[in-house]
């Protein structure tokens, strides 16, 4: 069955480092992160990231993968509130249409605050969000790139302020597969992309490989992205686990534990 060599990936750079140089003996599925739920829950693919809250919703078919992730130690750089007004100031918000975690993570932060705006569901682009509201949520490569166009406009990283208000790391993408899987098939999948990231991580010339071909996939400078490949993790540690829990529980709703594939 070709789902069982299928890896699903996110369409944004943030998963480069995983999938650059993938055996090529695997095909690719590359969606915005919502979608990517929906494509694993049909059989699509054998694992993928999908967002933290969708996994929540899910739970009960779904397993999580160790040690793989889309995270953050603070800021994350590519999933931000952009608008011509102060967070307290905005009446009214637009969240992206392809993102299920960022939006519930933002709206759990903004009631942090005491504050209610309304939320809008849009597609995610900038100049529309903002004639239509008066603040806006933007995720992955369109983030970054609404940051280098209008680096005033930015209110708000969504990274930074949870570690602020709960002191833990923010997972905003996990890596799952369907209960039901051949655990053997899930492995496979999981070493391909494990020993990508680890060449990502060990070897330079993978490194600046990477960053070359992710400034030419998204207008970035090599200098922003040798950054935001700081900021961006895909490698989960027991720290970012406390963090992924405290959001499935406070924000998610989610009253038991994760379930590991192994």
């Amino acid at each position: 069955m070709a789902w069982k060599r299928t890896i699903g990936r996110v369409a944004f750079i943030n998963c480069e480092p995983l999938f650059h140089d993938l055996d090529s003996s695997w095909k690719v599925l590359p969606a915005p992160p919502s979608w990517l739920t929906g494509h694993l829950l049909r059989r699509d693919c054998i694992i993928a990231p999908i967002p933290a809250a969708d996994y929540a919703k899910n739970s009960d078919e779904l397993v999580l993968i160790p040690d793989l992730a889309i995270s953050s130690k603070g800021e994350v750089g590519s999933v931000l509130v952009f608008g011509s007004v102060g967070i307290s100031e905005m009446k009214t918000i637009a969240l992206p249409s392809d993102s299920a975690t960022s939006s519930t993570l933002l709206r759990h932060l903004i009631s942090e605050r005491g504050l209610k705006p309304s939320y809008v569901e849009m597609g995610p682009d900038l100049e529309g969000m903002l004639d239509m509201c008066d603040g806006c949520l933007l995720i992955g490569d369109r983030a970054l790139e609404s940051a280098r166009a209008y680096p005033d406009l930015v209110r708000m990283d969504l990274g930074a302020e949870w570690l602020e208000v709960s002191g833990h790391p923010m997972v905003f993408g996990v890596f799952a597969a369907r209960r039901d899987s051949n655990i053997a098939d899930v492995r496979d999948a999981f070493t391909a992309l494990i020993g990508r990231l680890t060449a990502f991580e060990n070897d330079l010339r993978v490194r600046e490989e990477v960053i070359r071909i992710s400034s030419r996939k998204s207008s970035q400078t090599i200098e922003r992205l040798e950054r935001y490949f700081g900021e961006v993790i895909n490698r989960i540690d027991p720290e970012d686990m406390v963090g992924l829990q405290l959001f499935l529980k406070d924000a998610c709703g989610m009253s038991q534990d994760p379930t590991m594939a192994w």
